[in-house]
């Protein structure tokens, strides 16, 4: 279901473009108001406007300066979203999300955190540019069910590769699951299975779908 009106989304668009947070706030709550689904106002607002504001930037039509102010005030709103699903009832699932190492974009990885969250999950969310040799460490300690790898750039692919080949070598057994606009023209699947338990995940639904087919055999260890 579409729940973004066409015109609020033209309105909220050019509102990030200009910086106007406050008009951007507004227009969030009154999507909250008529919709409560999150995961629908990152779907629909937020990521659709990120990847518009990000086609204007290849095209040299908006400065990169304007293209990293529209993503902070994503994230900034993303913040205060975020602040509803703090009293999700957990279920003892645990998963570390991060961006591929050399990544410096995260808001992707940020939603993707968030939906564990909404799910009940305890998320350990890393943001951009992660170190392997971190995340193997905090991955130790904490013995995840999930490791969520984010890529933007295609041209890091090399990066997430040796990152999953040092994590699977570290002897991390558990499921590893990547996802990001690098994969925009496909080839996520195919990249994915050169690895062992490695998924991509192409959208927020599917990674409900995912997180949903693990969650009864996961509750049990």
């Amino acid at each position: 279901m579409h729940i973004i009106e066409k015109n609020k989304y033209n309105q909220y668009l050019s509102a990030l473009l200009n910086g106007k947070k406050s008009l951007c706030a507004t227009i969030v709550n009154y999507t909250k108001e008529k919709s409560p689904s999150i995961k629908e106002l990152y779907t629909q607002l937020f990521q659709e406007s990120l990847y518009e504001v990000g086609r204007l930037w290849e095209l040299n039509q908006i400065s990169v300066a304007v293209e990293h102010m529209a993503t902070a005030i994503t994230e900034g709103l993303m913040n205060i979203v975020y602040l509803e699903m703090a009293h999700t009832k957990k279920k003892g699932l645990r998963s570390i999300i991060a961006s591929t190492q050399n990544e410096y974009h995260q808001i992707g990885a940020k939603m993707v955190a968030d939906v564990f969250e909404l799910n009940g999950w305890d998320t350990w969310y890393l943001g951009a540019n992660t170190p392997t040799m971190e995340l193997i460490r905090l991955a130790d300690e904490i013995n995840p069910h999930v490791i969520a790898l984010s890529l933007s750039v295609y041209f890091n692919l090399a990066e997430l590769s040796k990152m999953i080949d040092t994590i699977r070598k570290k002897n991390v057994r558990c499921s590893i699951i990547i996802g990001g606009q690098a994969f925009k023209h496909g080839n996520g699947t195919t990249f994915a299975n050169q690895f062992f338990d490695v998924s991509y995940i192409e959208s927020l639904d599917h990674l409900e779908m995912f997180i949903n087919s693990i969650k009864i055999e996961q509750t049990n260890e």
